[in-house]
């Protein structure tokens, strides 16, 4: 699955599940201070990105996560 694919995933997955305003879901949107997400939303976050895109991404990996652009090149690099 290619970058923007996973970023449309995200964007629907954050829209749908957290009522998050499509319009604040951009590349450089900061998870928790921007779109309002907690540890536990960033763990089904996890847990989403392992679904779609069949790669496991470890609690150490998401430790350093901000932004969306964050969550898109984790997944790139571990791909």
């Amino acid at each position: 699955m290619d970058r923007e694919a996973v970023y449309a995933e995200i964007v629907d997955y954050l829209a749908t599940s957290f009522q998050v305003n499509r319009d604040l879901i951009t590349p450089d949107a900061a998870l928790k201070e921007e779109l309002d997400l907690d540890s536990i939303d960033a763990v089904d976050l996890m847990v989403k990105l392992q679904e779609i895109t069949g790669r496991k991404v470890s609690p150490d990996e998401f430790e350093s996560v901000r932004t969306i652009n964050d969550v898109l090149n984790i997944v790139q690099n571990g791909a």
